[in-house]
């Protein structure tokens, strides 16, 4: 989930670039006379979000990290992971000491569930009063104890009009032979199998097994016919024409649509996953009072709406809207539909048995077909054996040579 500016925005720019705001104080996001610059507090918070998820100054934005150790005095490390897997295996892992993270909604229910995050005291948090209500007392995190919603969206479909001339409604375009090469699939098992299981009506929190294997069955099928399992590099495959299919999130897609005139962005009809992405503290967080300031701060709507601006997905503050261009807020990839959002599902946290099989059959899917898996592990046995037979022998006949 990222905000990926492409080659062909970044060459308008440039050429451009004297029509466009040169500065964030151009572009009305000067708070210097409101906030006073804050004394320096030694303290510095260490925050992980997904890349390119925020403002940093570019493109006239508002470098919303430097405005906050502006205000504060608190100095801002940031990091970037791109994936709630990768996040939850540095965080398991005990080698990582962050401030404040950005999971998405399964994922901060894992975490509570694995007492991984921290309570959050909103006496810290009074811009929470912004949130709308529909946001607050989530079913992954009840009470919103834990987290505070940062961003929210849908997952669809692009689609390269020059090469693809029919109407694409549904997932199934994703199996079409026809397109086989130029088409794109996501490198995580959790939006990969909503997908199968999307297309096939299955819930996309099942637990019952049969329902993921006949999922992993068909990714299996349509594996001859990808080209890549990848994240972030859809865009550049995408705007280069190497790939005319590809799913993705709907923040970015608005950014990809408004810049490339042949290339679309559709919720297919099966339907798709809705997703929230929260603020949250670990449990061992050195610094818990400047990290719930800090998310306090991304709460106050005009940051929110400076953030917002720049990476292009939904906010779950209305207030924030105030100080977004009509033109983003009337947009229906960014704020789809009442009848597109009701054909949506929120990731819930899965309980272990079928994490471990949703892992087991992934692996399947990457390695080509079924029951892969147990023919590497057995190539992986031949290989061992032969290898302890050579050592063996070798041991062996230089016993016979020195006797």
């Amino acid at each position: 989930m990222k905000k990926t500016a492409s080659l062909f925005l970044a060459l308008f720019l440039l050429l451009s670039a004297a029509a466009l705001p040169a500065s964030a104080e151009e572009a009305g996001w000067d708070f210097s006379e409101e906030y006073p610059d804050a004394a320096p507090t030694g303290v510095t918070i260490n925050v992980y979000n997904w890349g390119e998820y925020i403002a940093n100054g570019t493109e006239g934005s508002l470098d919303v990290n430097a405005e906050f150790t502006r205000r504060t005095g608190i100095e801002v490390n940031y990091t970037t992971f791109d994936s709630n897997e990768s996040l939850y295996s540095k965080l398991a892992g005990g080698g990582a000491n962050y401030d404040v993270i950005i999971p998405s909604d399964y994922m901060v229910s894992k975490m509570i569930a694995e007492n991984m995050l921290a309570e959050l005291d909103f006496s810290n948090i009074p811009n929470f009063e912004y949130v709308d209500e529909q946001f607050r007392n989530p079913d992954y995190d009840p009470g919103s104890a834990h987290s505070v919603p940062y961003t929210w969206g849908t997952v669809g479909l692009f689609y390269n009009t020059d090469y693809i001339t029919e109407p694409v409604t549904s997932w199934s375009i994703l199996w079409d032979e026809q397109y086989s090469g130029k088409i794109l699939m996501f490198d995580n098992p959790r939006d990969a199998f909503a997908i199968a299981q999307a297309r096939l009506g299955f819930s996309l929190n099942t637990t019952d097994e049969s329902e993921w294997e006949q999922a992993a069955m068909l990714l299996k099928e349509q594996k001859p016919f990808v080209q890549a399992y990848v994240m972030d590099q859809i865009f550049d495959k995408m705007e280069s024409g190497e790939a005319w299919l590809a799913p993705y999130y709907s923040g970015d897609a608005g950014v990809l649509v408004e810049n490339n005139d042949n290339i679309e962005f559709v919720v297919p009809e099966e339907g798709t996953n809705y997703f929230v992405d929260a603020m949250c503290i670990p449990i061992n967080a050195e610094h818990k009072a400047e990290a719930e300031q800090y998310i306090n701060f991304m709460c106050d709507p005009e940051i929110a709406g400076a953030n917002m601006d720049y990476v292009g997905y939904a906010t779950p503050e209305s207030a924030a809207k105030a100080y977004l261009s009509p033109e983003a807020v009337e947009n229906p990839i960014y704020y789809p539909d009442d009848t597109v959002l009701a054909n949506t599902e929120v990731f819930v946290n899965l309980p272990a048995e079928t994490s471990a099989l949703l892992d087991t059959l992934w692996a399947e899917v990457k390695m080509g077909g079924p029951g892969d898996s147990l023919v590497l592990v057995a190539i992986i046995l031949v290989f061992l054996a032969a290898y302890i037979a050579i050592i063996v022998w070798k041991r062996l006949k230089r016993r016979r040579e020195m006797g």
